[in-house]
């Protein structure tokens, strides 16, 4: 029989084109619940919003990890994924006894657990892990506007709209797309870059 206060952990930005794979761990209190849990997919970007300041503030502990755009394309992105988990379990202020994630795959991690399909409509833990890993990354999307202005990260946070693949043929890519991908990787032979200030440099 598991743990009753388990760790529940899950990502966000495995399928977009530009920006960090995001991971959560949160271990919430024994007792009592909180309403309006849910897969953060299942939810408006308001109702996530505010879940993740009263989990932040109920759980607890919680922890967020990242890999970069460079380290997705160094490791593929399901390794990258396993690893931004990892971080996110070992910045718990405490080792977990059991954990449970969302999927497929069990990070490697010193902690027993279980991957579960769908566990972010199952379990608690996991649901409040997917709500910080969500608003967590939509955050630094949105930061990304100030840095390299003209993609509208803000709006489509990194995830292949027509309009974003509309732009990258236009721009090419920035520092943060991840060049292993099949709508950038086809871009890499442009001679446009984005700098940083925004401005295009022919190389």
């Amino acid at each position: 029989m598991r743990p009753t206060a388990l760790t529940g952990v899950d990502e966000a930005g495995r399928g977009p084109l530009a920006g960090p794979v995001v991971a959560a761990a949160v271990i919430l209190p024994v007792t009592g619940t909180l309403a309006g849990l849910n897969d953060s997919k299942r939810l408006s970007a308001e109702q996530r919003e505010s879940l993740a300041l009263r989990i932040r503030d109920w759980a607890s502990c919680w922890s967020v990890g990242a890999a970069t755009s460079s380290e997705i394309d160094r490791y593929n992105i399901h390794h990258a994924t396993l690893l931004a988990m990892r971080r996110a379990v070992l910045g718990l202020r405490r080792l977990p006894a059991y954990v449970v994630v969302d999927g497929r795959f069990f990070p490697p991690i010193p902690s027993s657990g279980e991957a579960m399909v769908k566990a972010d409509q199952k379990v608690p833990a996991v649901s409040a892990a997917s709500i910080i890993a969500k608003t967590v990354r939509d955050h630094y999307m949105t930061s990304l506007d100030q840095r390299y202005p003209g993609y509208n990260f803000a709006a489509h946070k990194g995830y292949p709209t027509a309009h974003h693949v509309e732009t990258l043929q236009v721009l090419g890519p920035c520092p943060e797309h991840r060049q292993s991908f099949g709508p950038v990787k086809a871009l890499s032979h442009r001679s446009i870059h984005r700098t940083r200030a925004g401005d295009a440099v022919e190389r």
